[in-house]
């Protein structure tokens, strides 16, 4: 059969039922909307939190009871060798009475950062905003100069944030002066660095020791957790997508069978006409899925999705409207394709397998 005149068939079944098709072909764009939306927002915030992961230390030291950890352990660390860039880290929350909301306070001891003043994220900066503290804001006793703010694409981790001296930070969060929240290290050797922990365990049997891979897969299982859900939610509406479209085509009408008769006589085969029908919903649920998922590139990354986002990082009383970066793995796009193609034309199949069987003669006595 010649392919030009097969796919005129095509094309003239396409359009000569076309309202059948309708439904389905909005259906089906709705749902690779969603599930493409979904998979955009998870590839690109997964790998947002990596690459800020990527610059944190190697190892974090805390204690096993969520209690401050004493700064001589900074001295015993020392004494093992391989370890370098020992450092405390101090932060916890403030509690903005005004609004009931929490900040998060974060000591540094950056020599570019003045002891009197502040650096604060773009939530904090919008609610301060709000209460007319564009220049200072008085945290505990103490009054800060608002030195700057962070910008919006930093939002994702630093929206509730406020930076500061470190002594000052452990005096509003009550921290003595030879505690500190937790500790951070480097191991440039990563084969020693299974072998450093077991060390530094061995220190002090109340000690946490969390390894950055540890705290990357934490974060990784949250993402496929909320990621799941959503796939379990497709796999249900897919379902239900296959069921209507295997109903629509089991029942046939007398000028189907009519059709499918001509179609033997002039010379069709059984596996023809099943091709046709195979060809002519591909064509149909392939267009269903590259509208669906442009109008998902467009929804996440253009329009920042609004509202769905925010199940994945959480709902906050402080207003984060961060930026979701344009970033998305091709293997998440081919699997969600093949999770789509595969059940939406083996639906068709079976029906039509079973219509184009039908006895050529009878079909005209119709």
């Amino acid at each position: 059969m010649r392919t030009s005149v097969f796919l005129n068939f095509v094309f003239l079944n396409i359009y000569k039922h076309k309202n059948r098709h309708f439904a389905i072909f909005i259906f089906s764009i709705l749902i690779v909307f969603i599930s493409g939306s979904t998979l955009f927002i998870k590839d690109s915030l997964q790998n947002s939190l990596f690459k800020t992961l990527e610059n944190h230390s190697d190892f974090v030291v805390k204690n096993a009871f969520n209690k401050d950890i004493k700064l001589e352990m900074i001295e015993k660390l020392q004494t093992i060798r391989g370890i370098s860039n020992i450092k405390q880290r101090v932060y916890g929350q403030y509690k903005f009475i005004s609004e009931d909301i929490y900040f998060t306070i974060i000591g540094t001891s950056d020599k570019n950062l003045d002891k009197n003043s502040i650096i604060i994220g773009n939530g904090v900066k919008k609610l301060l905003n709000k209460y007319q503290y564009y220049k200072e804001f008085t945290i505990g006793n103490k009054s800060f100069n608002i030195q700057d703010s962070l910008q919006k694409n930093e939002n994702l981790i630093a929206n509730d944030l406020i930076i500061m001296d470190i002594n000052l930070a452990k005096n509003i969060l009550q921290i003595e002066n030879s505690y500190a929240t937790d500790i951070i290290f480097d191991v440039k050797n990563e084969l020693e660095r299974a072998n450093i922990k077991e060390k530094v365990l061995k220190i002090d049997s109340n000690l946490k020791v969390l390894e950055k891979s540890e705290i990357k897969k934490s974060y990784e299982n949250i993402f496929n957790y909320k990621g799941g859900f959503f796939l379990t939610l497709f796999i249900v509406v897919i379902f239900t997508l296959n069921l209507i479209i295997f109903q629509v085509y089991s029942q046939i009408s007398s000028n189907e069978k009519k059709q499918i008769a001509i179609l033997k006589a002039l010379g069709f085969s059984i596996k023809d006409i099943i091709k046709l029908k195979l060809v002519e919903n591909f064509i149909i649920s392939f267009m269903a899925f590259i509208i669906g998922i442009i109008f998902a590139y467009i929804f996440v990354f253009i329009l920042h999705a609004p509202v769905l986002k925010y199940i994945f990082i959480g709902f906050s009383n402080l207003q984060n409207d961060f930026l979701i970066n344009s970033y998305f793995k091709i293997s998440s796009i081919f699997t969600l394709f093949l999770f789509f193609m595969i059940p939406y034309l083996s639906a068709v199949l079976i029906p039509t397998w079973k219509t184009s069987a039908i006895n050529p003669f009878e079909s005209l006595k119709w």
